[in-house]
């Protein structure tokens, strides 16, 4: 079941949907793939026409929320960078073309190139990243990324450690990855979410991913990211951050209430009393900000990378 307003442009949001029930489509690749989809059935004849139908749908895709809040996909920052990331590009191919055919053929190309090169990215940070982890290591890991699993997956070829990976109460992705990691032959505990700070003094690092990553080289990821981040600055453990370049967005949050964010209800079934309810409310929102100075190092398909590194190469990117 999806929100009302697939109806208002059914196309895009169908498509996103669609790109995005594959597990190893990441929520900005969905986007890019929907938005070439629009280029594809326009029968726009001007580069305005295009790219206002192209603002349309991108506008779309940043409003739409699924019914069911469980759903693995929340509108997020991931959205907006990919968004960013298409719509500067188509920008750039305007300036660049004078063909309108042309420009739109070398669009369509590049949108389908994009997707195709998402995996060779995730494969490229779990190389550069698994010399971080060392044999008899204990890592930790909060929240559902592919590319978090696919660089422990990597360096469980060649060493052997342990993770502890948080239970991301509301959701089944943490389930999912602790099954991965251990179908992998990886020792995976599962641990309480509010449990992060007994088991912190056991870890010897802790690996996240990033919906995404903001101009001043913080991240926006699954609500309780930050507080890892500040207690492994706490019991000085690095604290590293696993991020495709694709989720550098043009944001620069300034507290959690800057956050692009969806809230999802929690159940209080043992609680009873009529009463009590009447004063009682419940909210979890999906995802929090981390600050650049709890973050250690980033690996990305850029390379490694400080915190304060990340502005420049959003500069290149959407210069």
């Amino acid at each position: 079941m999806v929100s009302d307003q697939t109806a208002h442009n059914p196309e895009v949001v169908a498509d996103f949907l669609q790109y995005l029930s594959d597990a190893d489509v990441a929520v900005a690749v969905a986007v890019i793939r929907a938005l070439t989809g629009v280029i594809r059935r326009s029968e726009a004849s001007t580069m305005m026409q295009m790219e206002a139908e192209l603002q349309e749908a991108a506008l779309h895709l940043k409003r739409f929320q699924p019914a069911d809040t469980r759903t693995r996909y929340q509108n997020s920052i991931a959205t907006t960078a990919g968004c960013q990331l298409f719509l500067r590009y188509v920008t750039r191919c305007f300036l660049e073309f004078d063909d309108f055919e042309l420009c739109k053929s070398q669009l369509i190309d590049r949108g389908n190139f994009f997707a195709e090169t998402s995996l060779s990215s995730r494969k490229r940070i779990a190389e550069i990243g698994h010399s971080f982890i060392r044999d008899g290591m204990r890592v930790l890991t909060h929240g559902a990324s592919r590319v978090v699993i696919a660089l422990l997956c990597e360096a469980a070829q060649t060493k052997h450690f342990s993770v502890f990976i948080t239970e991301g109460r509301g959701s089944s992705a943490a389930s999912q990855t602790a099954e991965k990691l251990a179908e992998s032959g990886i020792p995976t505990t599962v641990i309480l979410d509010s449990a992060v700070g007994f088991f912190m003094e056991q870890t010897d690092m802790v690996i996240v991913g990033a919906e995404g990553v903001v101009e001043n080289g913080g991240i926006v990821n699954s609500v309780g990211t930050y507080a890892a981040a500040v207690l492994a600055q706490a019991m000085k453990k690095p604290f590293y951050v696993a991020a495709e370049s694709y989720k550098f967005a043009r944001l620069y949050p300034l507290t959690q209430r800057d956050v692009p964010q969806t809230h999802m209800e929690l159940e209080l079934a043992e609680v009873t009393s009529a009463a009590a309810r009447k004063n009682l409310s419940t909210t979890n929102p999906f995802f929090d900000y981390t600050p650049p100075g709890y973050i250690s190092l980033m690996f990305t398909d850029l390379g490694v990378l400080t915190p304060s590194a990340v502005s420049d190469e959003l500069i290149k990117l959407y210069q």
